[in-house]
């Protein structure tokens, strides 16, 4: 009588999340351990969490939002690169501005797709950056064309489209009401460096004083953010 071993099932990748909001990560892990193939090992709100997470996780793939707790999306995109370069990194944000998918993508990321896109679209996304591919939604993808068409490059977008990953960071953190020393804390740098940051961002921005630069990054936030 031969026996007969069932066949072994296929290790699942497995997925980490990283998103400061509950709902979107419990919607992702439901959506993905619903997959065949897929299986979230882990889930963080905030860079330096996820970091961890990560490190001990091993994921096949994060996916990160831009905006984190307290962090940035595209630092942390920038650290895994480093430090877990087998990771596949996909964003998935809610911002449609292609500047932001531009330097998600220069740091290291596979994808970018946006939270509107159809769970159909977030799982194609997920098993291309595994293939090692790269997916962009449609309207980012879009965008990105037009922009490449009309010739346009970091030297003739609109002002804030020239300040630096860090610098864009520390104006969102302004826009969101934070003091010098608060963004100092939450960036893991000294007061001095988060002045000089300051300063030449009014110089790029064309901004003669402290208050007009909180007043556009307040502006700048909320216009990223309203509805």
């Amino acid at each position: 009588m031969s026996i007969h071993s069932s066949p072994t099932p296929p290790r699942k990748r497995t997925v980490f999340l990283v998103d400061d909001h509950p709902l979107v990560r419990e919607w992702l892990t439901n959506l993905i351990n619903q997959q065949a193939d897929l299986a979230v090992c882990g889930e963080a709100e905030s860079g330096p969490q996820a970091m961890s997470g990560i490190l001990a996780a091993r994921p096949d793939v994060a996916i990160v939002d831009i905006a984190l707790k307290d962090s940035s999306g595209i630092e942390l995109i920038k650290d895994l690169k480093q430090s877990c370069p087998t990771v596949a990194v996909s964003v998935l944000s809610m911002h449609e501005e292609s500047h932001y998918a531009e330097r998600a993508l220069r740091a290291g990321a596979r994808g970018y797709i946006m939270k509107r896109d159809t769970t159909r679209k977030v799982i194609a996304a997920i098993h291309k950056v595994l293939e090692d591919e790269l997916y962009v939604s449609e309207a980012i993808a879009a965008s990105l064309a037009a922009r490449f068409v009309a010739g346009k490059t970091r030297a003739n977008d609109s002002p804030v489209d020239q300040l630096s990953d860090r610098e864009l960071e520390v104006f969102e953190l302004l826009g969101q009401g934070r003091g010098t020393r608060q963004i100092a804390e939450v960036l893991r740098v000294s007061v001095k460096t988060v002045q000089a940051y300051c300063a030449r961002i009014k110089e790029k921005l064309n901004l003669a004083s402290a208050s007009q630069l909180v007043r556009e990054a307040v502006r700048w936030h909320e216009s990223r953010h309203q509805g």
